[in-house]
């Protein structure tokens, strides 16, 4: 490895952690709303960034660009997905999630949320979204925490990665722990930036150097129809279940709980049309400048990086162009962008993990008048496990990362989807309809997963296989229906909500914020 690439990394690291101890030591991250949520007083950008940048980890600066080195245009669906489906709930969800959030006695979590909107004094439903999130996001988490090592390890092929995952892990935990939300938000914000300008500016330099010097490989196009939008050339059913598979995607943002706790912590409405701006603009030029990079890869590298190590693309195009003596420090910095896209997921899995742990099991079931003080310490705490636990999934368990994130994205999207869109926009939802919408939406999800879409069961003769397993269609889309129609025939079906429910959910639309 080249030393200035190292002085980059170390450089990088450093200010995380500043950022960490500098709201450890400020005397207002010291209570369970500023630990969790950040007072409810972030910013417009940084909430918008924070959003961006944990939702967008290591896979939109390897995973992305790598499948579209490899495969081609086709594989953009899910970025359209991605775009639709941010805007979608940047435009339509987030404003008014964030005022019901606050009429629902000031709620700063998602099971604390939807607990709350049906005035529900059983704490089963907490406890159960907040179970789903626990195990999920160790999953979850683990993938990013071996994201970490799978980066480090390509920059640097003699080191082992087992050591550079417990190293990204402590320092992701150090941070989260001593600064909890506002420490969590400030490096996304960071990590948020330097990933939009490494993308930015790469494949303009990219483009240079491919103009002056020409392409360092011979020209190769490994499938057909790469230039194609359709995987198959033609619009049949193959092309169909790919686009359908990648627009599912967007309703992963529905019910991703690290994401839509963004929203709820923006401090008022005008912030708020800041950060839609910000936010949109920001998903937008990441997803567009990932794409045209693996293009220009795919003409700049063309044979000398094998499909096989495809998502090493970003990192072979900069370690070819940025090599030579000092320039490796540029590129150094533009490599960090990739161990920040997995940092700033992982730390928010973390926060939102630890957070229903304490306020939706802990408080909620266990020590019901818990003070801010104990509260605190207590999502510090489950911040240290749930990270253990994360690490040891990551070292020892022999897992498809890629296949537990989206695996995670399903359930996320498919349980709570649903139920806060209609939450949100149903007067007559009810408690039953909510937790009916939960339940069918993780059994749906982890069903079709483990039935149609693991590998395993490719050798295995059932029946519709031929129809639905050879699709390959994401388990998000039938998981997500399902949840919704089960909500709302199981809502039609039981009693109407009481009186101060609805109130409550007329209060929401009749409540004037203050711009201030």
């Amino acid at each position: 490895m080249n030393i200035y690439e190292l002085i980059a990394f170390i450089v990088y690291f450093v200010a995380m952690l500043g950022i960490g101890f500098y709201f450890f030591f400020k005397k207002k991250s010291q209570s369970e709303k500023d630990y969790f949520i950040g007072g409810r007083n972030m910013g417009g950008a940084v909430a918008a960034l924070s959003a961006g940048a944990s939702d967008m980890s290591a896979w939109v600066l390897m995973g992305l660009p790598g499948a579209i080195f490899a495969f081609g245009l086709s594989r953009v669906w899910i970025s359209i997905g991605l775009l639709i489906g941010t805007i979608v709930v940047w435009l339509v969800i987030a404003p008014k999630l964030r005022r019901f959030a606050i009429k629902a006695g000031d709620a700063i979590t998602v099971p604390e949320f939807l607990s709350n909107r049906f005035k529900a004094k059983n704490p089963t439903l907490r406890i159960a979204c907040a179970i789903i999130f626990v195990i999920a996001y160790c999953i979850y988490s683990a993938s990013s925490i071996a994201a970490c090592g799978d980066v480090i390890t390509a920059i640097i092929p003699n080191i082992d990665k087992k050591t550079v995952q417990i190293i990204a892990a402590v320092i992701i935990v150090a941070y989260t722990l001593l600064g909890g939300f506002n420490a969590v938000c400030w490096t996304d914000f960071f990590q948020g930036l330097l990933m939009l300008a490494a993308l930015m500016l790469v494949p303009i330099i990219t483009l240079g150097v491919l103009k002056t010097s020409g392409p360092v490989g011979n020209p190769s196009v490994p499938v057909d129809n790469f230039w194609n939008l359709l995987s198959s050339g033609s619009f049949n059913w193959a092309s169909i279940s790919d686009i359908l598979t990648g627009l599912a995607w967007g309703l992963g943002y529905f019910g991703m709980p690290h994401i839509l706790i963004r929203y709820m912590s923006i401090k008022s409405e005008k912030e708020m049309k800041k950060s839609q701006k910000i936010g949109i603009a920001w998903l937008f030029f990441i997803l567009l400048f990932s794409t045209l990079f693996a293009l220009l890869a795919r003409t700049f590298l063309g044979d000398a990086l094998s499909v096989q190590n495809k998502n090493s693309v970003f990192i072979k195009v900069i370690q070819t162009i940025f090599r030579p003596g000092v320039l490796a420090l540029i590129g150094g910095i533009f490599l960090s962008a990739i161990i920040a896209a997995s940092m700033s997921t992982a730390d928010s899995q973390l926060l939102a993990s630890s957070s229903a742990f304490s306020s939706d099991i802990y408080k909620a079931a266990i020590r019901k008048k818990a003070s801010n003080k104990e509260m605190l310490w207590v999502g510090r705490i489950a911040v240290a496990f749930i990270s253990i636990v994360a690490l040891l999934i990551a070292l020892f368990v022999s897992s498809d990362i890629m296949g537990l994130v989206s695996a995670a994205w399903s359930i996320f999207g498919a349980s709570f989807g649903p139920v806060i869109i209609l939450s949100l926009f149903w007067k007559r939802f009810n408690y039953k309809g909510a937790v009916t919408g939960i339940i069918v939406g993780f059994v749906t999800s982890i069903l079709w997963m483990v039935l149609f879409n693991f590998e395993y069961y490719a050798t295995v003769t059932m029946p519709l296989k031929s129809i639905i397993y050879n699709t390959n269609l994401y388990e998000l889309l039938p998981s997500f229906i399902l949840s919704m129609v089960s909500a709302i025939v199981v809502t039609l079906l039981t009693k109407k909500p009481s009186k101060e429910v609805v109130e409550l959910y007329e209060s929401v639309g009749k409540c004037v914020e203050n711009e201030d």
